[in-house]
């Protein structure tokens, strides 16, 4: 019995092993630069990272990624100076563009239909309004010589907070010894992402390995009435009225990137009264004739991302207004 029970335990260490190595050799497993809250409070990537960030349980997107000085996956520094033409493209993993090569990036696509500007992307994952208001008045000196701000807007997360808080429980949570072990064995890694480890995550919290479908089904219902509804959405523009109040909004260069069939009409109607600009792109994805975001992922695929980049360049040769020449003295 007991040589049983140890061959059984050598035999399931080899596997695992084999496993281990499997997901290695292939790089089955997702690459996660290590994040970290600055002096100015703005949570980011610590810079000077490269790797590949893969997604799908067989390598269906596999994509290369480089984090800048700044912290942001982008395939240029960020230097805004008043002699050149400059746009800063801000929001969640949608612009970090961890499903496409960095290289090949929204701005980088921007920059290719566009004359004589530089797009600077601060994605980052997470990323809600307040954190993308919070990190243009931190870095105001900056944003100062910016040309253009666009803001990416999902209404159903990104209003659900007035005030920007830096999420420092995260950032403990990511540097634990916990997910340390787990990045550096891929397979656990590997099995993290494709949701293979969480009925044993929700084990060793005490809770139930398997959902409940009956209960799941129940709690899927639509609960939303028109008087709920109401109450949501006086919720979110009053958050989105206390953003403005303690960071500010320059209405003159900045506009929100939204999509106006998942977005509020009651906050479309602040929007338009009060002059803050938004860019629309429902009308480009409706009528798109290619799926516009990835088969496992509600992200936007290649052609998602090319429809977002054709938009912005839309707007920026619309919109483009040359700087002021710098005085000289005669």
């Amino acid at each position: 019995m007991k040589k049983f029970i140890l061959k059984t335990i050598i035999y399931i260490l080899l596997i695992l092993l084999l496993l281990e190595g499997i997901v290695r050799v292939f790089h089955l497993y997702t690459e996660d630069p290590p994040r970290f809250i600055d002096e100015y409070g703005v949570e980011k990537r610590v810079p000077n990272h490269d790797g590949y960030a893969v997604t799908g349980n067989r390598n269906q997107n596999f994509s290369k990624f480089h984090i800048n000085k700044a912290g942001f996956n982008s395939f240029r520094e960020f230097t805004p100076s008043a002699n050149k033409f400059e746009m800063a493209l801000i929001g969640d993993s949608f612009i970090e563009g961890f499903h496409q090569d960095f290289s090949n990036s929204i701005g980088k696509q921007i920059e290719n239909q566009t004359d004589n500007i530089e797009v600077y992307e601060y994605g980052y994952a997470g990323y809600d309004l307040a954190n993308q208001m919070h990190l243009v008045y931190a870095y105001e000196k900056d944003f100062q010589l910016i040309n253009k701000i666009v803001l990416y807007l999902n209404y159903e997360n990104d209003l659900g907070r007035g005030v920007y808080e830096p999420n420092k429980g995260r950032i403990k949570m990511l540097s634990s010894t916990v997910f340390k072990i787990r990045d550096n064995i891929k397979l656990l890694a590997y099995g993290s992402k494709i949701g293979i480890v969480e009925p044993l995550k929700k084990l060793a919290q005490g809770g139930v390995a398997f959902n409940d479908t009956h209960n799941a089904y129940k709690t899927n219902e639509l609960k939303d009435n028109e008087e709920e509804q109401l109450k949501i959405d006086e919720k979110r523009i009053a958050n989105f009225q206390n953003l403005i109040k303690l960071y500010g909004f320059n209405k003159s260069k900045t506009s929100l990137l939204l999509d106006t069939r998942k977005t509020s009409e009651r906050f479309l109607e602040f929007c338009r009264k009060n002059n803050i600009r938004y860019i629309d792109f429902s009308i480009s994805f409706e009528n798109s004739k290619k799926p516009t975001t990835l088969i496992y992922d509600h992200h936007w695929n290649s052609h998602g991302r090319a429809l977002i980049a054709k938009e912005l360049a839309y707007y920026l040769k619309e919109n483009k207004t040359p700087k002021p020449l710098p005085i000289t003295s005669e």
